[in-house]
C-alpha cells in the first residue's frame, strides 16, 4: 500500500502563503471600504431626494395656494373700493358728531389693515418676472431706512448701514426694496422697546450677501423651521406673508434667504442673490 508523502514546509512556501493572505486581507479591506462608501452615498442621495421632494411638495402647495389667494385678494380689493367711498361720504354727514367720527375712524383703520393684507397677498401671488437693472445697493438701503425713519424713531431703534458704496448688483430694484423693507419690519416687530438694526452687505464669488440683523429676543426653534412658510406668524394680527414674500423675491432671482440666531442675542436674515444677470437663475 502506497502512502501520500507529506511535503515539508519550506520558507518559500510560508512566504507565498503570507503574500496570498496579505492580498486577501487587502482585497477584503477594500471591499469593506467600498461598501461603506456606497452606503454613505446612498444615505446622502436619500437625504437629498427627501429634501427635493419636500421642496417640490412645498412649491406645489404654494402654487395652489397662490391661485386661491390671488382670486380672494382681487375680489376683496374690488369690494374695498366702493366701501371706502361710502365711508368717505358717510363721514361728511356726521361732521360735528364726535362719537360717530370716532367709530368711523376705527372702521377706516380696520379697512386700512385689510387693504394691507390684500396688498401682501397680491405681492405674494405675483408671477411676474423680475425687471432687471444694475444699481448700487447702498442707496437702496438708505432709502428703506429713510422711509421708516418716523417709526424707527418712535420705537427708539438705531440703525447701522455697512454696505460698500461701490457694491452693485443686477436685480429687480422694486422687488429687492420690498424684501429689505419686510426684513426691517420683521426686525422692528422683534424690538418694541428699542434696539438696533444693522444691514451689512458684501460680494463673494459672484454672490451678494445682504444681512439684516436685530438685537431682539431671537427666534424660537419652531420659528427658525417655519419662518418662510406662508401665513405662519408669531404676531397677533400678522398676515404671515412678509417673510414668505422675501423668500419668493430671493427665489425668482435665483438666490436664497436664511434665518439664524446670534450668540449675543437677536436674529438675522441673510439674502443671497447672484450679482450679475444670468447667474444661477432658475
Amino acid at each position: 500500500m502506497s502512502s501520500l508523502a507529506v511535503q515539508p514546509v519550506t520558507p518559500e512556501t510560508v512566504a507565498d502563503l503570507e503574500v496570498v493572505l496579505a492580498a486577501w486581507q487587502e482585497a477584503t479591506s477594500r471591499l469593506e471600504q467600498t461598501h461603506e462608501a456606497l452606503r454613505a452615498e446612498v444615505r446622502r442621495l436619500t437625504d437629498e431626494l427627501e429634501v427635493k421632494n419636500r421642496e417640490l411638495a412645498r412649491k406645489n402647495r404654494l402654487a395652489d395656494l397662490g391661485q386661491m389667494a390671488s382670486h380672494v385678494a382681487h375680489e376683496v380689493r374690488n369690494n374695498l373700493v366702493p366701501v371706502t367711498l361710502y365711508l368717505s361720504l358717510l363721514r361728511r354727514h356726521v361732521v360735528g358728531d364726535e362719537e360717530c367720527v370716532r367709530i368711523l375712524d376705527k372702521v377706516a383703520s380696520g379697512f386700512t389693515a385689510l387693504d394691507a393684507t390684500v396688498h401682501d397677498l397680491l405681492h405674494f401671488t405675483s408671477d411676474r418676472d423680475p425687471q432687471l437693472q444694475t444699481f448700487p445697493l447702498a442707496p437702496l438701503v438708505d432709502d428703506v431706512f429713510a422711509a421708516l425713519a418716523p417709526q424707527l424713531a418712535a420705537q427708539a431703534i438705531r440703525t447701522d448701514t455697512l454696505v460698500p458704496a461701490p457694491l452693485s448688483l443686477t436685480a429687480d430694484r422694486h422687488m429687492l426694496r420690498r424684501a429689505i423693507l419686510n426684513l426691517v419690519f420683521n426686525a422692528m416687530d422683534a424690538m418694541p422697546a428699542g434696539g438696533r438694526i444693522e444691514i451689512r452687505a458684501a460680494a463673494q464669488e459672484g454672490i451678494v450677501e445682504l444681512e439684516v440683523a436685530d438685537t431682539g429676543t431671537g427666534l424660537s426653534a419652531e420659528t427658525l423651521a417655519r419662518a418662510f412658510e406662508p401665513f405662519f406668524s408669531t404676531k397677533s394680527g400678522g398676515t404671515g406673508l412678509g417673510l414668505a414674500i422675501v423668500y419668493r423675491v430671493a427665489e425668482v432671482h435665483g438666490g436664497e434667504v436664511t434665518a439664524a440666531n446670534h450668540r449675543g442675542g437677536g436674529a438675522s436674515f441673510t439674502l443671497r442673490i447672484p450679482q450679475s444677470h444670468g447667474e444661477n437663475r432658475p
